[in-house]
């Protein structure tokens, strides 16, 4: 594998990127400028900690939504400077393997590559990240035998079924953590008529989610605008609060869990019920929830090791299965798109 190869994962909530033996770079993927120069003054975490805190004049921007992009200079922009972050000023034009969600459109696809190739790639290969999560998390996707992952981002969950170096069977939908962010934030305001940040959500899935045996006496704490006084005020909140605030979301994933082993063949349907289901991504870091997976399908289900970062582990070692690779995996042109 070259030095010039990087691996990156563009995600709705973070970028990783991933080069030699591991991940460099891991920053959430805002990026904040100022609208009267329109100049970029911060971006990854730095620019994730204005998010509610700018003044009016400086722009707080996530150029991803749902795993696709949306704000096509920004992304460019912010990928720019992650990539510049890794190289350093080195007159460097890296291979870079990006990933994107299963199902992913002509249209989306040519935004993704024209991101990297604005950055200074030159040469831009697209992996389908539920492949790029299994080879992140170690499995064995060459031999005849069927893998299912269930990878959970930021936009997208993306659930395949991959067998000899290609995907049998997939589908993505757009309940992740962001949408459970939203959940909780839309549950508290009806429940107890206080109003949180999307920040405050996030904190409060993390204290407080669990999927399995969620307890009403395990409880943490947010703090808001109450909606009847219009005053700042603190509240106390249960494992229980999120279980009830999520499941929706969660129930829309074993949906399309469901839906993919309906389109496997039963032989792979036989290697997943031997093999169990891996599961990636930062929504796999939610408690209980593969045991809550477990329980739907009787299947064993499995956190892989790092899940957050099995995308980006992944993009990197394409390099060296390219050629192995049936689909899921492609070398883009561009002027083709």
């Amino acid at each position: 594998m070259s030095v010039l190869d990087l691996g990156i994962d563009l995600g709705t909530a973070n970028i990783i990127i991933s080069a030699g033996r591991g991940a460099v770079l891991n920053e959430p993927t805002v990026i904040a400028f100022d609208k009267n120069s329109e100049r970029v003054i911060a971006f990854g975490e730095e620019a994730y900690k204005m998010i509610g805190r700018a003044p009016d004049y400086i722009a707080v921007v996530k150029p991803l939504r749902d795993g696709v992009i949306t704000n096509n200079d920004m992304a460019q922009e912010l990928i720019r400077l992650c990539i510049l972050k890794v190289i350093g000023k080195r007159l460097i034009n890296p291979r870079i393997v990006m990933c994107v969600p299963s199902g992913v459109t002509t249209v989306e696809k040519k935004a993704v590559v024209e991101s990297a190739v604005s950055a200074g790639a030159r040469t831009v290969y697209l992996i389908e990240e539920p492949v790029a999560a299994l080879l992140g998390a170690g499995e064995d996707i060459m031999h005849p035998f069927g893998r299912m992952v269930v990878d959970i981002g930021g936009g997208t969950s993306d659930v395949a079924v991959t067998s000899l170096g290609g995907i049998v069977a997939a589908a993505s939908v757009k309940k992740a953590g962001n949408a459970f962010n939203a959940s909780i934030q839309r549950y508290i305001a009806d429940t107890y008529k206080v109003l949180i940040g999307e920040r405050m959500a996030e904190e409060a899935k993390i204290e407080c989610g669990n999927m399995f045996w969620a307890s009403m006496e395990k409880t943490g704490e947010v703090s808001g605008r109450s909606l009847v006084t219009g005053l700042p005020t603190k509240l106390k909140i249960s494992e229980d609060d999120i279980c009830r605030a999520i499941t929706e979301d969660v129930d829309a994933i074993i949906a399309t869990v469901r839906s993919v082993f309906e389109r496997t063949p039963p032989e792979l349907v036989g290697d997943i019920y031997d093999r169990g289901i891996v599961l990636t991504g930062g929504g796999a870091l939610l408690r209980g929830l593969d045991m809550y997976i477990t329980r739907e399908f009787g299947v064993k289900c499995t956190v892989a090791d790092d899940p957050l970062g099995c995308v980006a582990r992944g993009t990197l070692m394409a390099f060296k299965v390219r050629d192995k690779l049936r689909n899921g995996f492609e070398k883009v042109n561009v002027s083709r798109l």
